[in-house]
This record gives C-alpha cells, sequence and structure tokens, in this order.
C-alpha cells in the first residue's frame, strides 16, 4: 500500500499540508477530492518524491519513499501531473516512450517498444502514433500522456507493488473520454500489485468509481472511507460552502447544487 503518515508541508509561514495520514491500497480506486487550494496537488507531489514533506513519513509498502533512488523509484511509481509540457518536436509514440525512460540506459529495446504499442493501443491513440505531439488538442495530448505512464510501469515487478498516481488526469476530456478512462482504470486496478491514486474535481465520478474516497480541506482531511461515509450533505457543505442536493437513482448517488 502507499501510507501517508502524519505527512506536512511547509511553504514559509504557510502550511500546504497539514498532519495528514491516509492508505491508498492496491486493487481499489482511491480517489482524492476537494476544493481549489486544498492541498490536493500537494498530496500527489508529496507521495511521488517530487516535493519533501518537513513532518510524517511516506511508506511505499514497508519501505520510506526516501530511501528510494529516483530511479529505483521511476521503475515502480509514474505520475501524470497537471501540466506536461514538451519543449522539443516529438511524435506522439515518442512521447509515449519517455515513459520507458527508467527502464533502458541508451536505446530502447524491443520489449520497450513493444509496451508502447500495447499501452498506445491500450488508450486508443495508435493512430495518432506518428503525428506532432504539438499539433494534438488538450484531450489527445492527455491520451497520449495516460499512455506514457502506464507504459512506465506496464509489467509487474516481482515482489514490488506499483503506483499509478494521477493528479486531474480528466482535463481536457470530454465527458465519453472521462467515463471511458474511468472504465479503463477500474479494469487496471483489479490488478492487486496496482495501487491508483487520483485527483478528480467531479463529485458524481468520485460517487460513482470510488472505492476510497480522501477529502481535503484547507490542507487538512475533512474525511475520508467510502464514499457514502464522505459524499454527505454536512462535509461537502463545510468543504465547498455550498449546500448540495443529494438524488438516488436506483443504486446510484448523484450530488446536485
Amino acid at each position: 500500500m502507499l501510507r501517508l503518515e502524519n505527512i506536512s508541508v511547509q511553504v514559509g509561514s504557510k502550511k500546504l499540508l497539514d498532519n495528514v495520514s491516509a492508505s491508498f491500497l492496491p486493487g481499489k480506486m482511491n480517489l482524492i477530492i476537494g476544493p481549489n487550494g486544498s492541498g490536493k496537488s500537494t498530496l500527489v507531489k508529496a507521495a511521488s518524491k517530487q516535493i519533501a514533506v518537513c513532518e510524517g513519513s511516506i511508506r511505499y509498502s514497508e519501505k520510506q519513499l526516501m530511501e528510494y533512488s529516483y530511479r529505483e523509484l521511476a521503475k515502480i511509481r509514474a505520475v501524470l501531473s497537471q501540466h506536461t509540457e514538451v519543449a522539443f518536436p516529438l511524435k506522439a509514440w515518442e512521447v509515449v516512450m519517455m515513459g520507458r525512460y527508467p527502464h533502458f540506459t541508451n536505446h530502447p529495446a524491443r520489449i520497450d517498444e513493444q509496451i508502447v504499442v500495447q499501452a498506445m493501443d491500450y488508450f486508443e491513440v495508435m493512430s495518432m502514433a506518428d503525428r506532432d505531439y504539438a499539433t494534438l488538442s488538450g484531450g489527445e495530448k492527455q491520451r497520449v500522456n495516460f499512455a506514457r505512464v502506464l507504459a512506465q510501469i506496464w509489467n509487474a515487478v516481482p515482489g514490488q507493488l506499483r503506483y499509478l498516481l494521477l493528479d486531474e488526469p480528466l482535463t481536457f476530456l470530454d465527458v465519453n473520454f472521462q467515463y471511458q478512462f474511468m472504465r479503463k482504470l477500474i479494469e487496471l486496478e483489479q490488478k492487486d500489485d496496482l495501487v491508483v491514486v487520483g485527483v478528480v474535481h467531479d463529485l458524481n465520478l468520485a460517487a460513482r468509481f470510488a472505492d476510497y474516497i480522501l477529502l481535503l480541506n484547507e490542507g487538512k482531511v475533512l474525511a475520508q472511507g467510502q464514499p457514502s461515509e464522505v459524499l454527505v450533505e454536512e462535509k461537502i457543505e463545510q468543504a465547498f460552502k455550498i449546500k448540495p442536493v443529494m438524488l438516488t437513482h436506483g443504486s446510484l448517488n448523484y450530488i446536485s447544487f
């Protein structure tokens, strides 16, 4: 599992995260929600070793995050950040190949090339393989980046869990691809060696797909647990400063404002 134990992140006099504890299990859809500025992206950056915590600890299974070198970590942990910039003219398949960089030194092996094809097929972007990445739409770029991060941790690692951390992965996607991507994540997280953690803004997507939700507010944990325990009227109103209307249709719960 990915375990955060009383972590805090501070910049100057401001605490971006304040004594946050959570456990993200493999085989589950773990989603993080909260208003803007609540610490969601900061948590992903801390959990992926992009920024340091000033208090607490982060463990990948039983090993402290700080015990991993960046190269070791890159072989088992992939991160999709909010903003992915490519400074050079690259084809889409070359962007996906970037996910394989931790696994080879000078030139990709045949296995790396095969994984790139498989990852692009999985996210249905193989038709874009030879297109200039810069000419793709925002949604197309996002789908290519899904393939890139998945290619990074495509193969199981004996005796290790794999970790997929996603910071607002649904940005730029239309409704069809949002639901398609979430269903593909559900397929992926059925593997018992994969820990999936994602930040989302849409509370109804969280209600529909999450097994576990962490609700942050002002850098602190406001609630965590199953959707039925977290997505309740008083917690949503406290975090988002707006009173929700809770709706039920069949076995699904919906939130309106």
